[in-house]
């Protein structure tokens, strides 16, 4: 019964315990049937669009078997198994492109997400029980690379982003991952990520410095997924905060490594402002003139770095959006170390809203300038 009715019902006979039965429509067994068949085939469709490569490293083979006997199969198979293998050899990643890693994602849904799925979901809470029947969000595709497993996911009508990203310590532990990640594909879809290993466990040795001088994106480290992590500076600003001894200053050194051949060249300066004299102290001859350490002189520095940005903004006006560094109007990096320590822990109260009122100029007006 729907609502709230179901406790004001009265048992005349208190021992009784009061039993509701769902209706119960007799279906001819051919409707049965067909919608069982129906049912099936789209399955089967969907398993050879999602997963050719898989199905037909295992049909094909077992195809032959039937047709023409072991014999023959296996006399066509081991060549073509030896050409994958050259293959893998001569040419890694094509293959697992192509082939490596689809067979994984077909492996790992076979043997790991679509056996455990029903489970996982009704026990996370995920899945809802309605007048008797089980509702549970639909699994749509799997795809793995070297770093993790990602499958789409269609939520139930009605559920959130939320709903998940609550439980990602139970998809988690549910599929053997150590975390899950939550995202959204589109309305009413989701990506959940299973991290397999984490590449970033190993520290990697400082990366060589570019060939061709350059202030676009600076590649500075791996990002989880192994790929280059690209720092953008020009154009734009860029807080790096953590903890101490998360490696904030391996970030600063590394965009520095990175500019060092476009410094060289003359299209980038470095300005540096390190009032604690913990970090940038050790490059002073790479920044010339431009480092300051004293909260008075890191004022000094800022002032002037907040006059050539508006000298260039007055160059600029009506004739230029973004900037391009030259030789003669490079690109100007101002990095500082600690904020915190010339705003928020300074003692001097003109200091510290001079320096404030030159930060904040910078950061709302720079970009076009090249600073």
């Amino acid at each position: 019964m729907p609502g709230d009715e179901p406790h004001r019902i009265v048992s005349t006979t208190p021992d009784t315990a009061v039993v509701f039965k769902p209706a119960v429509v007799q279906t001819p067994a051919i409707i049965t049937l067909v919608i069982f068949i129906a049912r099936f085939v789209a399955g089967l469709f969907r398993l050879v669009w999602r997963h050719p490569v898989a199905l037909a490293t295992i049909a094909v083979p077992a195809g032959l078997c039937l047709v023409y006997g072991w014999r023959v199969a296996l006399l066509l198979v081991v060549p073509a198994l030896v050409a994958m293998g050259a293959w893998a050899i001569l040419d890694r990643a094509t293959f697992a492109r192509w082939i490596g890693w689809r067979m994984v994602a077909f492996g790992r849904w076979f043997w790991i997400y679509r056996r455990h799925w029903q489970p996982v979901m009704a026990v996370a809470g995920l899945a809802r029980h309605i007048r008797g029947r089980e509702y549970i969000p639909r699994l749509v595709k799997v795809t793995s690379d070297s770093w993790a497993d990602r499958f789409t996911v269609r939520m139930l009508d009605g559920q959130a982003v939320k709903d998940w990203s609550d439980r990602f310590e139970n998809l988690s532990h549910g599929f053997g991952s150590e975390t899950c990640r939550v995202s959204v594909a589109k309305p009413g879809q989701l990506v959940l990520t299973f991290p397999r290993h984490d590449p970033l466990a190993t520290p990697i040795a400082a990366l060589p410095i570019p060939d061709t001088p350059t202030v676009g994106p600076v590649e500075i480290g791996r990002q989880e997924d192994g790929s280059p992590w690209l720092l953008r500076l020009h154009g734009t600003h860029v807080l790096v905060a953590g903890a101490t001894g998360a490696g904030k200053g391996s970030i600063i050194w590394s965009a520095i490594h990175g500019l060092m051949p476009a410094m060289h060249a003359g299209l980038v300066e470095i300005w540096a402002l390190d009032p604690k004299l913990m970090e940038l102290s050790y490059g002073r001859a790479l920044f010339g003139g431009r480092y300051a350490a004293d909260p008075a002189d890191c004022a000094d520095l800022l002032d002037e770095a907040v006059s050539v940005m508006q000298k260039r903004a007055a160059r600029f006006a009506g004739v230029q959006r973004s900037h391009t560094p030259t030789l003669d109007d490079p690109f100007v990096l101002v990095v500082v170390d600690e904020v915190a320590f010339l705003t928020a822990y300074q003692s001097d109260r003109q200091l510290r809203q001079r320096i404030s009122a030159a930060l904040a100029t910078l950061a709302s007006a720079a970009l076009r300038a090249g600073c």
